[in-house]
Protein backbone atom coordinates (compact mmCIF):
# COMPACT_ATOMS: atom_id res chain seq x y z
CA UNK A 1 0.00 0.00 0.00
CA UNK A 2 1.58 3.62 -0.94
CA UNK A 3 3.43 4.98 1.55
CA UNK A 4 4.90 8.30 0.04
CA UNK A 5 3.07 11.61 -1.01
CA UNK A 6 2.43 11.76 -4.79
CA UNK A 7 2.97 15.02 -6.25
CA UNK A 8 1.87 14.75 -9.49
CA UNK A 9 -1.72 13.46 -11.49
CA UNK A 10 0.65 10.24 -13.40
CA UNK A 11 1.81 9.46 -9.92
CA UNK A 12 -1.40 9.47 -7.89
CA UNK A 13 -3.39 7.78 -10.95
CA UNK A 14 -0.42 4.95 -11.11
CA UNK A 15 -0.42 4.78 -7.52
CA UNK A 16 -4.10 4.83 -6.88
CA UNK A 17 -4.96 1.75 -9.08
CA UNK A 18 -1.77 -0.07 -7.74
CA UNK A 19 -4.07 0.04 -4.41
CA UNK A 20 -6.75 -1.03 -5.50
CA UNK A 21 -5.84 -3.86 -7.14
CA UNK A 22 -3.86 -4.86 -4.24
CA UNK A 23 -6.20 -4.34 -1.57
CA UNK A 24 -8.93 -6.86 -1.84
CA UNK A 25 -11.26 -5.70 0.24
CA UNK A 26 -11.80 -3.08 -1.77
CA UNK A 27 -11.06 -4.82 -5.13
CA UNK A 28 -14.15 -7.24 -3.83
CA UNK A 29 -16.46 -3.65 -3.08
CA UNK A 30 -15.42 -2.20 -7.17
CA UNK A 31 -15.62 -5.83 -8.89
CA UNK A 32 -17.43 -8.39 -7.17
CA UNK A 33 -20.20 -6.35 -5.70
CA UNK A 34 -21.77 -5.04 -8.69
CA UNK A 35 -21.05 -8.33 -10.64
CA UNK A 36 -23.26 -10.16 -7.92
CA UNK A 37 -25.93 -7.42 -7.64
CA UNK A 38 -26.18 -7.77 -11.31
CA UNK A 39 -27.33 -11.43 -11.10
CA UNK A 40 -29.11 -11.47 -8.33
CA UNK A 41 -31.43 -8.68 -7.42
CA UNK A 42 -33.35 -8.82 -10.58
CA UNK A 43 -33.24 -12.90 -10.05
CA UNK A 44 -35.93 -11.97 -7.28
CA UNK A 45 -37.96 -10.04 -9.80
CA UNK A 46 -38.16 -11.75 -12.98
CA UNK A 47 -41.55 -12.84 -13.32
CA UNK A 48 -42.15 -8.89 -13.37
CA UNK A 49 -46.11 -8.98 -12.36
CA UNK A 50 -48.09 -10.96 -9.81
CA UNK A 51 -50.41 -13.55 -11.24
CA UNK A 52 -52.22 -16.46 -10.04
CA UNK A 53 -52.82 -15.16 -6.75
CA UNK A 54 -55.17 -17.75 -4.75
CA UNK A 55 -58.60 -15.77 -3.72
CA UNK A 56 -61.77 -17.16 -3.28
CA UNK A 57 -65.49 -16.61 -4.28
CA UNK A 58 -68.61 -16.36 -2.10
CA UNK A 59 -71.65 -17.02 -4.96
CA UNK A 60 -74.73 -15.94 -2.20
CA UNK A 61 -76.86 -15.80 -4.87
CA UNK A 62 -76.69 -18.76 -7.04
CA UNK A 63 -77.85 -17.42 -10.24
CA UNK A 64 -76.40 -17.42 -13.79
CA UNK A 65 -75.44 -13.89 -13.45
CA UNK A 66 -73.07 -15.03 -10.38
CA UNK A 67 -71.80 -17.95 -12.60
CA UNK A 68 -70.60 -15.94 -14.85
CA UNK A 69 -69.21 -13.69 -12.41
CA UNK A 70 -67.12 -16.83 -11.64
CA UNK A 71 -66.37 -18.07 -14.69
CA UNK A 72 -64.56 -14.92 -15.99
CA UNK A 73 -62.97 -14.72 -12.91
CA UNK A 74 -61.56 -18.41 -13.29
CA UNK A 75 -60.40 -17.01 -16.78
CA UNK A 76 -58.30 -14.03 -15.54
CA UNK A 77 -54.88 -14.61 -15.21
CA UNK A 78 -54.32 -11.99 -11.84
CA UNK A 79 -56.22 -14.48 -9.60
CA UNK A 80 -56.75 -18.32 -9.27
CA UNK A 81 -60.19 -19.20 -7.70
CA UNK A 82 -59.14 -21.43 -5.26
CA UNK A 83 -62.81 -21.87 -3.47
CA UNK A 84 -66.21 -21.13 -4.08
CA UNK A 85 -69.03 -20.98 -1.42
CA UNK A 86 -71.80 -19.67 0.46
CA UNK A 87 -70.23 -18.32 3.74
CA UNK A 88 -68.30 -15.11 3.66
CA UNK A 89 -66.85 -16.22 7.68
CA UNK A 90 -65.70 -19.15 5.98
CA UNK A 91 -63.22 -16.77 3.24
CA UNK A 92 -62.20 -14.17 6.51
CA UNK A 93 -61.00 -17.85 8.69
CA UNK A 94 -58.96 -19.21 4.69
CA UNK A 95 -57.84 -15.52 4.35
CA UNK A 96 -56.67 -15.06 8.06
CA UNK A 97 -55.16 -18.76 7.58
CA UNK A 98 -53.02 -17.39 4.47
CA UNK A 99 -54.94 -19.69 2.37
CA UNK A 100 -56.50 -17.13 0.29
CA UNK A 101 -55.24 -13.39 -0.27
CA UNK A 102 -58.84 -12.13 -0.88
CA UNK A 103 -62.60 -12.92 -1.95
CA UNK A 104 -64.89 -11.95 -3.80
CA UNK A 105 -68.53 -11.14 -2.01
CA UNK A 106 -72.12 -11.97 -4.02
CA UNK A 107 -75.09 -10.82 -2.38
CA UNK A 108 -78.41 -12.95 -2.55
CA UNK A 109 -80.01 -10.04 -4.53
CA UNK A 110 -77.54 -9.39 -6.84
CA UNK A 111 -79.59 -10.81 -10.04
CA UNK A 112 -82.62 -9.40 -8.84
CA UNK A 113 -81.17 -6.15 -8.59
CA UNK A 114 -80.24 -5.93 -12.04
CA UNK A 115 -83.13 -7.56 -13.09
CA UNK A 116 -85.22 -4.39 -11.97
CA UNK A 117 -82.83 -2.14 -13.33
CA UNK A 118 -81.36 -0.92 -10.00
CA UNK A 119 -77.93 -0.61 -8.91
CA UNK A 120 -75.87 -3.51 -7.95
CA UNK A 121 -73.18 -3.75 -5.23
CA UNK A 122 -70.82 -6.88 -4.91
CA UNK A 123 -67.70 -6.36 -2.30
CA UNK A 124 -63.95 -7.00 -3.28
CA UNK A 125 -61.89 -8.25 0.04
CA UNK A 126 -58.08 -8.23 -0.14
CA UNK A 127 -54.63 -7.96 1.83
CA UNK A 128 -53.74 -5.24 2.19
CA UNK A 129 -50.56 -5.90 3.85
CA UNK A 130 -49.04 -6.61 0.44
CA UNK A 131 -50.05 -4.22 -1.44
CA UNK A 132 -48.65 -5.69 -4.73
CA UNK A 133 -51.14 -8.95 -4.34
CA UNK A 134 -53.96 -6.77 -3.22
CA UNK A 135 -53.60 -4.75 -6.72
CA UNK A 136 -53.94 -7.94 -8.10
CA UNK A 137 -56.87 -9.32 -6.49
CA UNK A 138 -58.91 -6.17 -6.94
CA UNK A 139 -58.38 -5.86 -10.37
CA UNK A 140 -58.69 -9.24 -11.47
CA UNK A 141 -62.09 -9.37 -9.58
CA UNK A 142 -63.13 -5.72 -11.08
CA UNK A 143 -62.20 -7.05 -14.19
CA UNK A 144 -64.35 -10.21 -13.94
CA UNK A 145 -67.37 -8.08 -12.85
CA UNK A 146 -66.42 -5.46 -15.54
CA UNK A 147 -67.05 -8.13 -18.31
CA UNK A 148 -70.16 -9.20 -16.99
CA UNK A 149 -71.43 -5.88 -15.99
CA UNK A 150 -70.91 -5.17 -19.77
CA UNK A 151 -72.36 -8.21 -21.33
CA UNK A 152 -75.51 -7.82 -19.22
CA UNK A 153 -76.02 -4.45 -20.46
CA UNK A 154 -75.04 -5.33 -23.74
CA UNK A 155 -77.93 -7.64 -23.86
CA UNK A 156 -80.57 -5.16 -22.25
CA UNK A 157 -79.75 -2.85 -25.36
CA UNK A 158 -80.34 -5.78 -27.61
CA UNK A 159 -83.68 -6.68 -26.21
CA UNK A 160 -84.66 -2.66 -27.24
CA UNK A 161 -84.04 -3.64 -30.60
CA UNK A 162 -80.39 -2.99 -31.56
CA UNK A 163 -78.10 -4.66 -32.92
CA UNK A 164 -75.07 -5.98 -31.47
CA UNK A 165 -72.86 -3.97 -32.96
CA UNK A 166 -75.04 -1.13 -31.95
CA UNK A 167 -75.60 -2.07 -28.27
CA UNK A 168 -71.81 -2.87 -28.10
CA UNK A 169 -70.80 1.07 -29.45
CA UNK A 170 -73.58 2.87 -27.56
CA UNK A 171 -72.81 0.86 -24.82
CA UNK A 172 -69.11 2.35 -25.51
CA UNK A 173 -69.25 5.09 -27.50
CA UNK A 174 -65.71 6.61 -27.21
CA UNK A 175 -63.31 3.71 -26.90
CA UNK A 176 -60.62 3.93 -24.06
CA UNK A 177 -56.97 2.48 -24.61
CA UNK A 178 -54.34 2.75 -21.98
CA UNK A 179 -51.14 2.61 -22.72
CA UNK A 180 -48.20 2.57 -20.19
CA UNK A 181 -44.97 4.51 -21.38
CA UNK A 182 -41.45 3.46 -20.68
CA UNK A 183 -42.47 0.43 -19.19
CA UNK A 184 -44.98 -1.16 -21.31
CA UNK A 185 -45.29 -4.34 -18.78
CA UNK A 186 -46.32 -2.31 -16.07
CA UNK A 187 -43.52 -4.76 -14.19
CA UNK A 188 -42.08 -4.07 -10.61
CA UNK A 189 -38.91 -5.17 -11.70
CA UNK A 190 -38.35 -2.84 -14.60
CA UNK A 191 -39.77 0.29 -12.56
CA UNK A 192 -36.97 -1.16 -9.39
CA UNK A 193 -34.23 -2.29 -10.86
CA UNK A 194 -32.77 0.23 -13.36
CA UNK A 195 -33.27 2.88 -10.19
CA UNK A 196 -31.81 0.55 -7.63
CA UNK A 197 -28.71 0.02 -10.35
CA UNK A 198 -27.58 3.66 -9.44
CA UNK A 199 -28.12 3.10 -5.83
CA UNK A 200 -25.52 -0.40 -6.08
CA UNK A 201 -23.15 1.54 -7.87
CA UNK A 202 -23.29 5.01 -5.59
CA UNK A 203 -22.66 2.37 -2.25
CA UNK A 204 -20.21 -0.10 -4.06
CA UNK A 205 -17.85 2.89 -5.18
CA UNK A 206 -18.35 5.13 -2.38
CA UNK A 207 -17.45 2.23 -0.11
CA UNK A 208 -15.05 1.56 -2.40
CA UNK A 209 -12.94 4.96 -2.22
CA UNK A 210 -13.93 5.91 1.26
CA UNK A 211 -12.03 2.26 2.47
CA UNK A 212 -8.76 3.08 0.72
CA UNK A 213 -8.48 6.60 1.34
CA UNK A 214 -9.05 6.10 5.33
CA UNK A 215 -6.15 3.52 4.69
CA UNK A 216 -3.95 6.26 3.44
CA UNK A 217 -5.00 7.94 6.58
CA UNK A 218 -3.99 5.38 8.82
CA UNK A 219 -0.51 5.23 6.45
CA UNK A 220 0.45 8.55 6.61
CA UNK A 221 0.02 8.97 2.86
CA UNK A 222 -3.65 10.70 2.67
CA UNK A 223 -1.90 13.91 1.81
CA UNK A 224 -1.35 14.82 -2.03
CA UNK A 225 -0.85 18.00 -3.93
CA UNK A 226 -4.07 19.06 -6.12
CA UNK A 227 -2.58 17.39 -8.99
CA UNK A 228 -2.12 13.97 -7.22
CA UNK A 229 -5.39 14.11 -5.94
CA UNK A 230 -6.90 14.64 -9.41
CA UNK A 231 -4.80 11.86 -10.56
CA UNK A 232 -6.07 10.12 -7.98
CA UNK A 233 -9.86 10.60 -8.66
CA UNK A 234 -9.15 9.87 -12.15
CA UNK A 235 -8.12 6.33 -10.97
CA UNK A 236 -11.45 5.53 -8.89
CA UNK A 237 -13.19 6.84 -12.03
CA UNK A 238 -12.55 3.56 -14.05
CA UNK A 239 -14.51 1.26 -11.59
CA UNK A 240 -17.23 3.59 -11.68
CA UNK A 241 -17.40 3.55 -14.97
CA UNK A 242 -16.98 0.46 -15.85
CA UNK A 243 -19.99 -0.69 -13.55
CA UNK A 244 -22.10 2.04 -15.01
CA UNK A 245 -21.49 0.77 -18.59
CA UNK A 246 -22.03 -2.59 -17.27
CA UNK A 247 -25.30 -2.13 -15.83
CA UNK A 248 -26.75 0.34 -18.63
CA UNK A 249 -25.18 -1.23 -21.64
CA UNK A 250 -25.35 -5.02 -21.40
CA UNK A 251 -27.47 -5.61 -17.39
CA UNK A 252 -30.65 -3.98 -18.75
CA UNK A 253 -30.44 -4.79 -22.39
CA UNK A 254 -30.02 -8.51 -20.84
CA UNK A 255 -33.20 -8.39 -18.63
CA UNK A 256 -35.27 -6.61 -21.36
CA UNK A 257 -35.59 -3.54 -19.27
CA UNK A 258 -36.92 -0.41 -21.12
CA UNK A 259 -34.18 1.89 -22.49
CA UNK A 260 -34.59 4.84 -24.79
CA UNK A 261 -30.73 4.59 -25.70
CA UNK A 262 -29.94 8.63 -25.57
CA UNK A 263 -26.73 6.95 -25.28
CA UNK A 264 -24.30 10.50 -25.69
CA UNK A 265 -26.73 12.00 -22.75
CA UNK A 266 -26.20 8.92 -20.81
CA UNK A 267 -22.35 8.98 -21.41
CA UNK A 268 -22.20 12.57 -20.23
CA UNK A 269 -24.66 11.63 -17.04
CA UNK A 270 -22.24 8.55 -15.99
CA UNK A 271 -19.05 10.87 -15.67
CA UNK A 272 -21.16 13.55 -13.45
CA UNK A 273 -22.48 11.08 -11.40
CA UNK A 274 -19.48 8.83 -10.97
CA UNK A 275 -17.29 11.59 -10.12
CA UNK A 276 -19.93 13.40 -7.59
CA UNK A 277 -19.13 9.66 -5.63
CA UNK A 278 -15.84 9.65 -5.99
CA UNK A 279 -15.11 12.92 -4.66
CA UNK A 280 -17.76 12.53 -1.81
CA UNK A 281 -16.47 9.19 -0.79
CA UNK A 282 -12.97 10.61 -0.48
CA UNK A 283 -14.49 13.06 1.73
CA UNK A 284 -15.88 10.23 3.71
CA UNK A 285 -12.90 8.58 3.81
CA UNK A 286 -10.76 11.49 5.26
CA UNK A 287 -13.79 11.96 7.59
CA UNK A 288 -13.98 8.52 9.13
CA UNK A 289 -10.00 7.98 8.85
CA UNK A 290 -10.85 4.22 9.14
CA UNK A 291 -11.73 1.79 6.91
CA UNK A 292 -13.75 -0.21 9.03
CA UNK A 293 -15.51 2.89 10.19
CA UNK A 294 -16.34 3.86 6.43
CA UNK A 295 -17.84 0.63 6.43
CA UNK A 296 -20.06 1.03 9.71
CA UNK A 297 -21.36 4.48 8.61
CA UNK A 298 -22.10 3.85 4.93
CA UNK A 299 -24.19 0.73 5.98
CA UNK A 300 -25.92 2.69 8.91
CA UNK A 301 -26.76 5.12 6.32
CA UNK A 302 -27.86 3.30 3.65
CA UNK A 303 -31.45 2.61 4.31
CA UNK A 304 -32.10 6.31 4.77
CA UNK A 305 -30.57 7.22 1.10
CA UNK A 306 -33.12 4.66 -0.37
CA UNK A 307 -35.42 6.43 1.17
CA UNK A 308 -34.09 9.79 0.30
CA UNK A 309 -33.17 8.91 -3.21
CA UNK A 310 -36.96 9.58 -4.10
CA UNK A 311 -37.55 6.20 -6.04
CA UNK A 312 -39.24 4.12 -3.11
CA UNK A 313 -41.11 6.68 -1.54
CA UNK A 314 -42.23 9.91 -2.86
CA UNK A 315 -40.33 12.70 -2.40
CA UNK A 316 -43.09 15.32 -1.88
CA UNK A 317 -44.37 12.73 1.24
CA UNK A 318 -40.77 13.18 3.09
CA UNK A 319 -40.59 16.56 5.55
CA UNK A 320 -39.66 19.28 4.37
CA UNK A 321 -36.39 19.56 5.86
CA UNK A 322 -35.39 16.26 4.16
CA UNK A 323 -36.25 17.39 1.24
CA UNK A 324 -33.57 19.83 0.80
CA UNK A 325 -31.50 18.00 2.39
CA UNK A 326 -31.38 14.96 -0.02
CA UNK A 327 -29.72 16.73 -2.75
CA UNK A 328 -26.65 16.50 -1.11
CA UNK A 329 -26.63 12.57 -1.98
CA UNK A 330 -25.65 11.94 -5.47
CA UNK A 331 -28.05 9.35 -5.66
CA UNK A 332 -30.91 12.02 -5.57
CA UNK A 333 -30.09 13.59 -8.64
CA UNK A 334 -28.58 10.41 -10.40
CA UNK A 335 -31.82 8.16 -10.59
CA UNK A 336 -33.70 11.03 -11.51
CA UNK A 337 -31.87 11.83 -13.96
CA UNK A 338 -30.69 8.60 -15.58
CA UNK A 339 -34.24 7.38 -15.66
CA UNK A 340 -35.34 10.30 -17.78
CA UNK A 341 -32.10 9.79 -19.87
CA UNK A 342 -31.58 5.96 -20.13
CA UNK A 343 -35.30 4.91 -19.83
CA UNK A 344 -37.66 7.62 -21.25
CA UNK A 345 -35.22 9.16 -24.06
CA UNK A 346 -35.44 12.64 -22.89
CA UNK A 347 -32.57 14.99 -24.39
CA UNK A 348 -29.81 16.15 -22.25
CA UNK A 349 -31.14 19.67 -22.02
CA UNK A 350 -34.56 18.87 -19.70
CA UNK A 351 -31.89 17.19 -17.07
CA UNK A 352 -29.57 20.01 -16.73
CA UNK A 353 -30.69 20.57 -13.54
CA UNK A 354 -29.99 17.26 -11.96
CA UNK A 355 -26.01 17.48 -14.12
CA UNK A 356 -25.57 20.94 -12.55
CA UNK A 357 -26.32 19.61 -8.82
CA UNK A 358 -23.99 16.91 -9.73
CA UNK A 359 -21.36 19.26 -10.83
CA UNK A 360 -21.76 21.07 -7.56
CA UNK A 361 -21.35 18.13 -5.28
CA UNK A 362 -18.25 17.35 -7.11
CA UNK A 363 -16.38 20.65 -6.67
CA UNK A 364 -17.64 21.34 -2.95
CA UNK A 365 -16.69 18.36 -1.77
CA UNK A 366 -13.30 18.28 -3.86
CA UNK A 367 -12.55 21.67 -2.46
CA UNK A 368 -12.77 20.08 0.78
CA UNK A 369 -10.92 16.95 0.31
CA UNK A 370 -8.00 19.63 -1.23
CA UNK A 371 -7.72 21.18 1.70
CA UNK A 372 -8.14 18.55 4.32
CA UNK A 373 -6.06 15.83 2.27
CA UNK A 374 -3.68 18.59 0.20
CA UNK A 375 0.13 18.43 0.76
CA UNK A 376 1.30 19.84 4.28
CA UNK A 377 3.52 22.77 4.09
CA UNK A 378 7.35 21.96 4.28
CA UNK A 379 6.62 18.06 2.43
Amino acid sequence: MTSHHPTSLRSGFVATLRDVLRDKGALMIFVAAPLFYAFFYPWFFGPEVVTRIPVAVVDQDHSALSRSIHRLALANPRIEVKAVGADERAAQAAMSRGEIDGYLVLPDDLKAHVARGMPAMVTVVSNGAYPLISKAVQYGFSEAVGAASAGVEIRQREAKGQSPRQAGESRTPVDFRAMALFNPTEGYSSFIVPAVALFIMHQTLLMGVGMLVATWVERGAAHASPMAWIGRWLAFLLPGLVSGLFYFGWVFWLYGYPRANNVAGSLVFLVLYVSAIVTLGSLVGLWCRDRERVLQVLLFSTLPMVFLAGFSWPPEALPLPLQYLRWLIPTTSGVQAALRLNQMGAPLQSVMPFLGCLLALTVVAGSFVLKFGGKPQGD
